[in-house]
């Protein structure tokens, strides 16, 4: 019992501070952040308008304009400032609301079971027998061109993985003792999924969440990239990397814009991963027993059995 008091006082500084030191998570946070950062104050950061058409067309990146100009005339570095404004709020957005739905028909779906179950988890997998970004495609050009629509065909793939994921979570937790006792009680069904089941399966779908924002943007941008997002001249960042595919010569038009992409992405899955790895009770109770295994001056490469857990009394 001594061993699991110890464990209990490791496992609470892991969460404060060696969690915090990965590097992965620190510069995914670190790039996530300046790019919130970006869009926030992009008026404010952006040497000149977005829709400024008043310099000489397709420049080569020098000091008076880093990332160049594109074939009006606009600065790159301006536009892509500007398109920050347009990929992350609206990834946020679609993801809140993919997650939300996707949450309650998984756990309507878990809680209830039975027919209800059966009903509802057929629909997802109606959904899953696409590839996300033909339905998406699809979806967007039944809908018609543009940022909304986009972002609607991007929640209508985002939703299911949410409903599999926490039907499954809450199946798993239904099933526990707590959940059992407060249905015994006489606690209401709707009452006992927001209050006892919902908040345990809370980890996992911040972690799905983190991952589907860098999924998000790609699809956002992707569909831009096809012609069914932003249209011109609004700036986004897969718009523009297709036009700069139409002027290979130019290099810059499409590099820069496409480099943005891949950091933001990069920095929310970097984030996804770290969050899994704090969230997933196996991988903390790893550590914590490496951190055991140092308090008590065991070798590092020693084994140390597991730590006792009291048998349940029958």
């Amino acid at each position: 019992m001594t061993e699991l008091v110890v464990l209990r006082r490791v496992v609470r500084p892991r969460w404060l501070k060696v969690r915090l030191r990965q590097p992965l998570a620190v510069a995914g946070a670190v790039i996530a952040l300046a790019w919130i950062v970006i869009a926030v104050f992009a008026p404010l950061i952006a040497p000149y308008g977005s829709l400024a058409q008043t310099f000489t067309p397709a420049q080569s990146p020098s000091l008076h304009h880093l990332f160049g100009t594109d074939e009006l005339g606009r600065d790159v570095l301006s536009r892509v400032i500007y398109g920050s404004r347009v990929s992350i709020p609206i990834a946020l957005l679609l993801v809140a609301l993919a997650s939300s739905i996707g949450c309650v028909v998984g756990a309507i779906a878990g809680y209830f079971r039975g027919l209800v179950d059966g009903a509802l988890m057929r629909a997802v997998d109606l959904f899953f027998a696409f590839p996300p970004i033909i339905l998406a495609m699809v979806v967007a050009a039944v809908l018609g061109r543009g940022l909304q629509n986009a972002a609607l065909a991007i929640v209508v793939v985002a939703w299911p993985s949410y409903a599999r994921v926490v039907r499954g979570l809450v199946l798993s937790v239904g099933d526990s003792e707590f959940v059992q006792s407060a249905r015994l009680m006489g606690t209401p069904a709707r009452r006992a999924l927001f209050r006892d089941v919902l908040p345990n399966v809370a980890g996992p779908v911040m972690v799905l969440a983190t991952l589907d924002l860098a999924n998000a943007i790609l699809l956002l941008s992707g569909l831009s990239f096809l012609g069914l997002g932003a249209q011109p001249p609004t700036a986004e960042w897969g718009s523009m990397v297709a036009d700069g595919t139409q002027y290979f010569q130019w290099w810059w038009m499409g590099t820069f814009p496409g480099l943005a992409i891949f950091t933001v992405v990069l920095a929310f899955n970097f984030l996804g991963d770290s969050l899994r790895d704090v969230l997933d009770p196996r991988t903390a109770w790893r550590s914590s027993e490496e951190q055991v295994r140092r308090l008590d001056g065991a070798p590092q490469g020693e084994e140390v059995p597991a730590l006792p857990v009291p048998e349940r009394e029958q």
